[in-house]
Order: structure tokens, then C-alpha cells, then sequence
């Protein structure tokens, strides 16, 4: 299996690791897993259950009486490719279960690739387990088939995402996530503090926080205490801070109540690293977005968050081109930047997806000033980057090791996500390190995105 590439995605796709082993007679699903972390959650719940009802997991075509393709349908260009994704299957194995956001719009998939044996929506797990039951009947051995302890992973077992919630209250005009995954529904903390209780204990040494919007965390149960754990992103934050692992926190919305986290990073408590979507910096193009426009006030929040964790990392997104942006405005949002001084940043270049309220908005920007401002924007991102990099030449650092070859041990710091961020390469007295293990090194070299360091 595989997932989809990562430049055309609006968030990368995790690389699959699948870990099963198959018992004659045992009937096999397939999966591929597009889209976001997200949605790869929803993936490993799928198999969970799947498992648990005494299906195998096939890591291949060949081997599966049938696929289930997790969607993305977030951009057209990501409805493309999971239209791609699924024909694919079609041809490899010809028994195919859709799901996922795309799901949402059944005659879109059905117009394309009327053979598919069913589509469902995103987090629909019961009518995926229905759609898998009707087309290969379960047939569990109930002296082998036992549900695993910690679930179907589809990461590393060193890392792990925790959903915390699932869909979202913005009304962004860009987006359709709320109309493919409904309004914010937050889990109850007990039980979000339960299944990382499970995971580290079977060995997970980071904890990726993942939502729509995390830090609306429990404003949809009016952040209700129960067993003793309140549903607030703040108090979550803390009771995983006492867990042992690492805990990382993305798709962080700046609200004023997002400065309380910021003195567990600095008691070290959750990793000194905020994901945070700012999109633009120009007022008029955040408005035009729905999006809160206030980009002056970012910056003071974002020099109060420095001066309480100065080894805080932040990392956002933005779009350039979006309907009606001026070449001022694009230059506001260069100098923003400038000034921001962000470690890590993405950037995507706007387009049309079918649903979206921008799409009707006038004055669309040309494709060829789309990719200039890409380009302009990516090459002071860049730069940013290098030279911040270039500052931690000298320090030590603590780092977790992902993988470990012939050549050298592939390791991130506590300013690096995994996937999406760079990486810390050791290649001299590596030999003795395994996936998972956290150590101390000292930097001394840095790249662009990358650094290079020495065991201590």
C-alpha cells in the first residue's frame, strides 16, 4: 500500500508501518491512508475493530480480499489524487471500500469510479465495518483472534497521535472541513488521558495532540470535569505532561487562553513547540478569509510567549494568491513575517475547492503571481530558517531517534514534528542506538531545514 505524496497534500501523509501477521483461512483488509493525521487516526480505529473481529491487515494489494481507501477531500487537488488512490486499488485488487472526508460527496467518487463495492463518510466507523462485512464476511478464531493492546498502529511505535476532537466551529471561507466533518465534538478528557495512559505504556515516547482545533478543546461540553479530569486544552496539557512522554501540540488556534500553555513548555511539562494556522497578516485578507484579523496583536502575543519560553518553536501555514490579495498586501504579510521570525512554516498556494464560499469572491489571483509570491515567500521562509538553525550550532540538545541504518540514525529535537518538520542526523557512533530512544547531542552543523550533531 501507499499513501499519496506530499506536495500535493495540504498536510503531509504519514509514511504507512504495518505490523500483522496472517493466520491460514484469516480473511485480510487493505488500507490506504490519505490525508492528514487525522484522518490516519481514523484509519488505525478502522483496523482496531477490524482486528478485533479477526481480519488480518495486508500491507499489500495482493494480499487483501479488500481495500479501504481513507480519503482526503480537502483541496480539489487532494480530491484528484484520492480519486487517483482509489483507481488504483480498483486495478491492483478490484474490491474497494471508500471512506473519509471525500466520502461526503458519494456521486463524485461513484461518477468516477462507479465500482466501488461502498462509500461512506468521514468517521463513519460503523458503515465501514458494515460495508467490509458485506463484502468479505468476518471469520474470527476466537482462540487466536484477540484485540491487541494498544490497537493497529499506523506509525512508528515510538510516536503516536491523539485526537482529541473531531470537527470544528470556524467558518473559514477556504475551507469545507466543517461541512465534511460536522461542528467541534471534543472527547471526554478521561478518556483521552486513558488511551495515552495505554500508549506510553506500551512503549510510545511522544504524544502528537492532533483536532481540528485544539484549542477549542471542551468548549462544546462547556469543558465538563469528569473523573476528575476537565475537558480544557490547558488542563488536558498538563495531565499528558504527567505521563513521561513527549507531548506536541498542533493545530493550535492563537486564542488569548493559549498563553496558559505556554509555562507548562517552560516547566517542561509539554514540548516547547506551538502549531499554529495564521494563514495571512494583512487585515483585509483575513477578513475577507472570516479569519480573526488581527495580525499586530500576533506579534505581541507571540513576543509574551517568547519572554516567558524563549526555546519556544512555532510553526504555521499560509496561503498566498488568495481572492483579491494585492501585491501590498502580499508584501504586509512578507514583512510580518520578517518580524515573526517563525522556525517553521509552510505556505500553499490558494485554490478553488468546491463547496467553499471563496470560491465566489472577485478578483482572483492570476496562477503565474500565485507561484511568484510561493516563491518569494518560501525563499524568506528559508532563510529564516537557515539562520535560525545556524544559531544552535554548539548547543546540547535531547532528540528522538526514528530510524537508524547503515549510514546514520535519523533523529527530530523537541522543534521538529514529525513528517513535517527536519531532522537531526548522527553519523559517527550511532551503531549502538535504537528507533525510539532519546538522547543528548551537540550540534554541529546546520542546513536549510536540517541539523547534524554528535552523541554526549
Amino acid at each position: 500500500m501507499s499513501t499519496n505524496p506530499p506536495n500535493l497534500r495540504p498536510d503531509l501523509a504519514p509514511d504507512v508501518h504495518l505490523r500483522d501477521s496472517r493466520r491460514a483461512g484469516q480473511p485480510s483488509i487493505g488500507m490506504v491512508s490519505l490525508g492528514c493525521p487525522k484522518a490516519l487516526v481514523d484509519s488505525e480505529r478502522i483496523l482496531t475493530r477490524l482486528r478485533a473481529e479477526g481480519y488480518g491487515v495486508s500491507p499489500d494489494y495482493a494480499g487483501a480480499d479488500a481495500v479501504i481507501v481513507n480519503t482526503c477531500g480537502f483541496l480539489d487537488s487532494a480530491k484528484a489524487e484520492s480519486l487517483e488512490a482509489i483507481g488504483e486499488a480498483l486495478n491492483e485488487n478490484g474490491r474497494v471500500i471508500v471512506t473519509g472526508c471525500l466520502g461526503a460527496e458519494p456521486d463524485y467518487i461513484t461518477g468516477a469510479h462507479p465500482k466501488v463495492l461502498a462509500v461512506t463518510g468521514p468517521h463513519q466507523y460503523e458503515q465501514v465495518l458494515d460495508a467490509v462485512h458485506d463484502a468479505v464476511p468476518p471469520s474470527p478464531d476466537p482462540f487466536v483472534d484477540l484485540l491487541p493492546a494498544s490497537g493497529v498502529s499506523l506509525t512508528p511505535r515510538h510516536f503516536s497521535y491523539l485526537k482529541i476532537s473531531e470537527g470544528c466551529n470556524h467558518k473559514c471561507k477556504f475551507c469545507i472541513i466543517p461541512d465534511m466533518r460536522g461542528r467541534l465534538q471534543s472527547r471526554p478528557a478521561h478518556a483521552v488521558l486513558r488511551e495515552a495512559e495505554k500508549l506510553v505504556e506500551n512503549g510510545v515516547r511522544e504524544l502528537l495532540v492532533i483536532s481540528q482545533d485544539t484549542s477549542a478543546y471542551g468548549v462544546d461540553i462547556k469543558h465538563a470535569e469528569d473523573r476528575g479530569h476537565r475537558a480544557h486544552i490547558t488542563d488536558l496539557a498538563r495531565d499528558l505532561g504527567s505521563l513521561g512522554a513527549w507531548v506536541r501540540l498542533h493545530y493550535v488556534y492563537p486564542y488569548p487562553h493559549v498563553r496558559q500553555l505556554i509555562p507548562l513548555m517552560a516547566e517542561g511539562l509539554v514540548l516547547p513547540y506551538l502549531d499554529i494556522p495564521f494563514q495571512h497578516a494583512h487585515p483585509d485578507v483575513l477578513r475577507r478569509m472570516a479569519r480573526p484579523a488581527a495580525a499586530a496583536r500576533t506579534l505581541d502575543e507571540i513576543a509574551a510567549w517568547r519572554a516567558v519560553c524563549p526555546d519556544l518553536t512555532l510553526r504555521s501555514t499560509f496561503i498566498v494568491g488568495y481572492p483579491g490579495e494585492t501585491e501590498a498586501e502580499f508584501q504586509t504579510l512578507l514583512d510580518w513575517l520578517d518580524e515573526a521570525q517563525l522556525d517553521r512554516v509552510g505556505c500553499f498556494q490558494y485554490e478553488n475547492v468546491d463547496g467553499a464560499r471563496s470560491n465566489a469572491l472577485p478578483d482572483h489571483v492570476p496562477d503565474e503571481v500565485k507561484q511568484d509570491r510561493w516563491d518569494r515567500f518560501m525563499a524568506k521562509a528559508q532563510a529564516i530558517s537557515e539562520a535560525k538553525l545556524a544559531a544552535k550550532v554548539g548547543q546540547v540538545m535531547e532528540v528522538i531517534v526514528d530510524e537508524v541504518d547503515t549510514k546514520a540514525a535519523t533523529c527530530r529535537t523537541k522543534a521538529d514534528a514529525p513528517e513535517i518538520d527536519g531532522n537531526l542526523f548522527i553519523d559517527e557512533g550511532f551503531e549502538a542506538l535504537s528507533v525510539g530512544d532519546i538522547v543528548r547531542v551537540e550540534v554541529d552543523e546546520a542546513g536549510e531545514y536540517d541539523l547534524w550533531g554528535r552523541l554526549v
